[in-house]
């Protein structure tokens, strides 16, 4: 059994209570490939997660088969999914009594019919789908104040003086001014609270434990003591081999900088995590967001493991970036050698969600990936000779096979490093999602290559 990080007391009996079916066979399960570790396996086969949908929650929407199969014609298969109740329409995971108060003991049904019906679809779709156990902006602000069971005056089973929670939390959750995210013994310790939140997530466990396409993120952008985290992480690792199911987990800090100290506390334990959340970089952009990620990427290389996109920002020129900010960043990210990439919902302008936009660019990955050797490939941007700012990107899979991603329309050399070969291109224009003739070419160590027309385009180049 895993050690736990930070002091954590060892976490015994926890999956008593949960009823479960016969565990699966870890073979097929979503994991890190062993054979490229940088990248997933899924059904024993490497594959690369790519997503969109149209909410976090993605469990509470109507229509869920619907959007599903939308998802899936555009050749994705990658979705978030948080365990929240933020939105109009949703539902809550408990029994609201008569008196108006929910009961911590007693479970709304409908909560959980609704998570487990997202669970089954996206199973017989083969569709990945990412978890947050902790949905942080529901435990904040008005929506703690009215909507959540765990506010001392929302419930009949603790006081705010019992469980030392406070009846508001008016703060952003950056600033972590809710004691709820304190509750592990090496910070404040609140038994009374920890009580209801281990049980919350029993019952989430419950559900997932029986399918092999579920990954596990402890929170959205949090900002809390690492100690939080790291006792969730160890909470679920502990269920699992209770279960005798093997699970993947990281945690989502909130700072935009990878290289800031929160994001070490992921990335320095691979023993907790064995992925890594860096959807927060997408707010950055051009050359700042590649060279960010590039640098995290070989941050992490010991060992290396999946770094996730599951968010990617952008839309409608708001204050996460237009439109055009939020394709590059999915294709910078294929380009840097990331394992999943999946634009973010569309509700105040955060993301392009699973618009036409994003449905053309999955689709467009799509066939880029099924072929080209990705899982083999590097970023090697030292490749590039005369390249202009955001002008391109480039993905090396040994001496043999190079892809070069160009934003918008320009031109680049590409330095093979051999004399003079015979190499062939193939052009893939983003918006049309049809690869070019194959053309061959003689060169000399270097090819100059130039887009056709103007947009967005990759470029395969084979040497013969």
């Amino acid at each position: 059994m895993n050690k736990i990080l930070f002091g954590v007391l060892t976490i015994s009996c926890i999956i008593a209570s949960v009823a479960l079916a016969v565990p699966p066979s870890s073979d097929g399960r979503i994991q890190p490939s062993p054979a490229h570790p940088r990248y997933w396996e899924f059904h024993g086969k490497p594959v690369m997660l790519l997503g969109a949908s149209v909410e976090d929650n993605l469990f509470q929407i109507p229509d869920i088969e619907t959007h599903l199969d939308l998802l899936q014609s555009a050749d994705g298969n990658y979705v978030r999914n948080t365990m929240s109740w933020s939105d109009e329409g949703n539902v809550i995971p408990y029994r609201k009594l008569d008196n108006g108060l929910f009961d911590l003991e007693q479970w709304n049904e409908e909560f959980w019919t609704r998570f487990e019906t997202l669970l089954r679809e996206t199973a017989e779709r083969d569709i990945i789908v990412q978890i947050e156990v902790w949905a942080t902006f529901t435990y904040y602000r008005d929506l703690w104040a009215t909507k959540n069971p765990f506010n001392p005056q929302l419930n009949i089973n603790y006081t705010a003086a019992e469980s030392g929670l406070s009846e508001s939390a008016d703060c952003h959750p950056g600033q972590t001014c809710n004691p709820f995210f304190r509750s592990p013994p090496t910070a404040e310790d609140l038994p009374l609270v920890r009580k209801y939140q281990e049980r919350f997530v029993r019952k989430i466990l419950a559900h997932t434990f029986q399918y092999s396409h579920v990954l596990y993120c402890m929170d959205n952008e949090t900002s809390v003591t690492p100690a939080w985290g790291a006792y969730w992480a160890q909470f679920i690792l502990d269920a699992a081999e209770e279960a005798g199911v093997q699970v993947e987990t990281t945690e989502m800090w909130d700072a935009w900088d990878l290289a800031h100290a929160q994001h070490a506390n992921t990335w320095k334990h691979p023993e907790l995590y064995s992925f890594i959340e860096v959807s927060q970089n997408n707010h950055q952009t051009g050359d700042a967001h590649y060279n960010n990620a590039l640098a995290h990427r070989q941050r992490t290389s010991i060992p290396p493991r999946p770094l996730n996109n599951v968010k990617i920002y952008g839309a409608k020129k708001k204050r996460f970036g237009s439109d055009c900010d939020a394709v590059e960043r999915f294709w910078r990210n294929l380009f840097g050698g990331h394992a999943s990439v999946r634009f973010h919902r569309p509700a105040g302008g955060c993301g392009l969600g699973l618009n036409e936009s994003a449905q053309e660019n999955i689709k467009s990955a799509r066939m880029f990936v099924d072929t080209f050797d990705i899982f083999a490939a590097e970023p090697a941007p030292k490749r590039l000779e005369n390249r202009s700012e955001n002008g391109s990107f480039c993905l090396a899979a040994g001496e043999k096979e190079f892809a070069v991603y160009f934003p918008h329309a320009g031109a680049v050399t590409l330095v093979l490093g051999q004399s003079t070969q015979s190499v062939t291109l193939q052009w893939l224009p983003i918006s049309k999602g049809v690869w070019s003739e194959p053309k061959p070419h003689d060169v000399s160590g270097r090819i100059h290559l130039k887009t056709p027309k103007e947009g967005s385009w990759v470029v395969r180049v084979n040497t013969n």
